[in-house]
């Protein structure tokens, strides 16, 4: 290019070297980037939000930012007004950080709430209402609870709930949980307005091994019993899990145990679940759905207290009341001349009476029953049904219960139903007599039976099968 060796030299360098520096840019910035994913530290936030807190967060760094940059540009052959402009602008923001953050302590800090006084008077504030319904849990379970560590207990109760409703047929009221020091660690304690209606234990990270009855091998583990039904059962590693259920036995795991529990116990307690805020909740779902009947009915013929105890009567014998519209149309029909609750349930459950043995016995159509000796069956009705009010001899109350409870016992190893029929008279009251000996025994009285079904005794109480 016509220039002489000296200045060919000088270009050359000059050219190599920029080259040179130029070629090291990208290597610059991967090490950079490489350096800040390395050295991230935590997971709660990710790391664009990391490097903008850490960079832009410190006024003091900005400060000696800007005064590298600003020292780079007065030094001669430097790009001055472009170093010069980059330095007052990382300036302006370090001063404008450090004024902010100066702005904010000296911000005076809010008010703590007053310390009630040591003898301030008692208010209605200190008055706590009890909860419909609460799970109290000891320390170790409450990892079960807390979404943050994976846990789904609420997830289960939700469920819980939903399914309560749709068999049931009323929504139950929450569940309140809350952790209880108090209480073992692996424990938990179902409240129904304060009192203790269930307990057991559950080990977070074990599986619950229960023996429907086939299972004839022995797991290693912690021998137990399944708290909601009363089956053998034990829990074990996940490492035995799959051995378990090779073997017969019905696997699951913590939070499954403790929602089953509260399932089941929600079901055999639905009458006291049934408060009046829920039974008004109940009509006002119907009204929606026949806005006509319940105005006719509820409350100018049936007061809400009279609906509300003829529901609790048909759910302390395990009858669903998802049916609302029959229910009322009963009712209707017999509030006229009928004010007694417990006759009202029983006109109901007559009027319900096929979906009462189809919820017993499913679809078949032969009913296989439990049965009184005609003699037993005589006294029973004499005793119970005596203008002198209801009088039955201790013993053979106790020798009735115990041998329903037997006969109950039998049927269901024979894979029927346990259920009891009785003439109507005594129905109600063989019923309560039988319910603490033999709490998974119906009992039906003869004009609950469908026309459209048979019955075949399988067993007699009292007498010989």
């Amino acid at each position: 290019h016509n220039l002489s060796v000296a200045a060919a030299a000088k270009s050359y360098m000059l050219l190599a070297v920029g080259d040179a520096l130029v070629a090291q840019i990208p290597a610059l910035l991967v090490s950079v980037a490489a350096a800040m994913v390395v050295s991230r530290v935590g997971k709660e936030s990710d790391i664009g939000s990391q490097i903008r807190t850490q960079v832009f967060g410190s006024p003091k760094a900005l400060a000696i930012t800007a005064g590298i940059i600003g020292a780079l540009g007065v030094i001669p052959g430097m790009p001055h007004l472009v170093f010069l402009v980059s330095a007052g602008l990382v300036a302006w923001l370090a001063w404008y950080l450090g004024r902010r953050a100066q702005v904010a302590a000296e911000k005076p800090a809010p008010s703590a709430e007053p310390a009630p006084a040591a003898n301030a008077e008692a208010s209605w504030d200190d008055l706590q209402p009890v909860d419909t319904l609460g799970l109290e849990v000891g320390y170790r379970l409450i990892a079960l609870v807390d979404t943050a560590r994976q846990g789904d207990l609420l997830g289960r109760i939700k469920g819980v709930r939903k399914k309560f409703a749709q068999e049931v047929g009323f929504l139950p009221p929450p569940v309140h949980i809350r952790d209880n020091l108090e209480l073992k660690p692996s424990v938990y304690r179902v409240l129904l307005r304060g009192a203790m209606v269930g307990e057991g234990e559950a080990f977070p990270g074990m599986y619950l091994a229960i023996n429907p009855g086939g299972a004839t091998i022995k797991l290693p583990g912690t021998t137990t019993t399944d708290p909601a039904f009363g089956l053998p059962a034990t829990w074990i590693d996940e490492r035995q899990r799959e051995m378990a259920q090779m073997n017969g036995f019905t696997v699951v795991d913590c939070s499954t145990v403790v929602a089953t529990h509260l399932s089941h116990l929600m079901q055999v307690n639905a009458a006291k679940l049934l408060g009046r805020i829920e039974v008004q909740q109940l009509v006002e779902h119907v009204t929606k759905l026949a806005p006509k009947l319940i105005e006719d009915v509820i409350p100018k013929m049936v007061g809400i207290a009279t609906v509300q105890k003829v529901l609790q009567l048909l759910l302390e014998e395990g009858v669903h009341i998802r049916d609302m519209r029959s229910i009322v149309e009963c009712l209707a029909e017999h509030a006229a001349s009928v004010t007694d609750p417990a006759e009202l349930a029983r006109r109901v459950r007559i009027h319900l009476a096929p979906i009462i043995v189809q919820q017993i016995y499913g679809p078949s159509r032969e009913l296989d029953v439990i049965a009184l000796e005609p003699e037993l069956e005589r006294l029973v009705t004499q005793a119970l049904t005596s203008p002198h009010g209801a009088a039955l001899d201790p013993g053979v109350a106790d020798t009735l219960s115990r041998d329903a409870a037997d006969s109950a016992r039998r049927a269901e190893d024979l894979g029927h139903p346990a259920c009891l029929l009785v003439p109507d008279l005594i129905r109600a009251q063989m019923a309560r007599l039988l319910r603490r000996a033999a709490p998974r025994l119906k009992v039906l009285g003869h004009s609950e039976i469908p026309e459209t079904h048979s019955i075949r005794i399988g067993s007699i109480i009292g007498g010989t099968p």
